[in-house]
């Protein structure tokens, strides 16, 4: 069963930057788009960025595009979110979001999901 596991939240200043991680175990393919969803309080669930399977295409939500860049290892079966110039609007439980279809913004594309990091900016 593959499980998906976050981490690299923490607190950090405006203007400051975070590297996120996630690692998919479980799966012996390396074929599968992975995304990066986040959930501030009181708001829904929202599409931040994601890659194919081999890293080829990646995608960003407008508010975090050229901000935030998004690398794989897939040999090491992972995903990294590099956040930079970080704003307190950026604050939200981060999510690693695996699919084994191609790349999209709805939830609903992905089908494994891990239990999110904290991301907290001080202004």
């Amino acid at each position: 069963q593959e499980q998906l596991v976050e981490s690299g939240g923490g607190l950090v200043q405006a203007g400051g930057s975070l590297r996120l991680s996630c690692v998919a175990s479980g799966r012996s393919d390396s074929h599968y788009s992975m995304g990066w969803f986040r959930q501030a309080p009181g708001k829904e669930r929202e599409y931040v960025a994601a890659s194919d399977w081999n890293g080829a295409f990646s995608d960003y939500a407008d508010s975090v595009k050229g901000r935030f860049t998004l690398s794989r290892d897939n040999a090491k079966h992972t995903i990294y979110l590099q956040m930079n110039h970080l704003k307190p609007e950026d604050a939200a439980v981060y999510y690693c979001a695996a699919g084994a279809g191609g790349y999209g913004h709805s939830a609903s594309t992905y089908a494994s999901w891990g239990q999110g990091t904290q991301v907290t900016v001080s202004s």
